[in-house]
């Protein structure tokens, strides 16, 4: 595995290495002593699996809250993401800062506590794992707006479907001083 470093701090691109024969493909998912080597989170608690019908949909932009803030770690094992991180860390050199990857069967994206999570579907179809190192707690859950002009995603497609929930979520002000963890 490769860990590609992005322009917010604890947020990685991995890059996996895939082997290809006549009958397929492998690939490590995930390696413990590789991840604590990188300094990475190596503790998942729960796994979630989410499948998304529609190039251009979006989805997000999701956090918790401490104490239940979460690291992600988010592959796509099916079609292609936009995938993306907002820095919502309060006293963070990149507060407010988004950053990409673009991720496949072949790269997947490390998500640090304290950052929102959303992304856009880039194929008809899309599966999503998500590996999180804290439990869900409704209480904790929160999000910005996808569309922020404050936060500026610039999204590849035009928007597709949105739930009226991710469509909901406040857009951030000035008086919006970041998640303290």
């Amino acid at each position: 595995m490769e860990f590609v470093a992005t322009k917010i701090a604890g947020a990685f691109a991995v890059k996996h290495d895939v082997r290809s024969d006549p009958r397929g493909r492998f690939k490590r998912q995930y390696c413990e002593r590789e991840f604590a080597d990188a300094g990475l989170n190596t503790r998942w608690v729960q796994v979630n699996h989410s499948v998304t019908l529609g190039r251009g949909c979006v989805r997000g932009m999701h956090f918790q809250l401490p104490p239940s803030a979460e690291t992600k770690l988010v592959s796509c094992p099916v079609g292609r993401a936009f995938d993306v991180a907002v820095d919502l860390r309060q006293g963070s050199p990149t507060f407010r800062q988004w950053a990409p990857v673009e991720i496949d069967d072949a790269t997947s994206f490390c998500i640090p506590a304290g950052c929102a999570h959303g992304f856009q579907s880039l194929t008809d179809e899309v599966h999503l794992i998500y590996q999180h190192s804290a439990f869900y707690d409704p209480r904790a859950e929160g999000g910005v707006r996808f569309d922020d002009p404050a936060i500026g995603i610039d999204w590849p497609l035009p928007i597709g479907k949105v739930s009226d929930r991710d469509r909901s979520f406040p857009l951030i002000d000035d008086s919006f001083e970041g998640i303290a963890l």
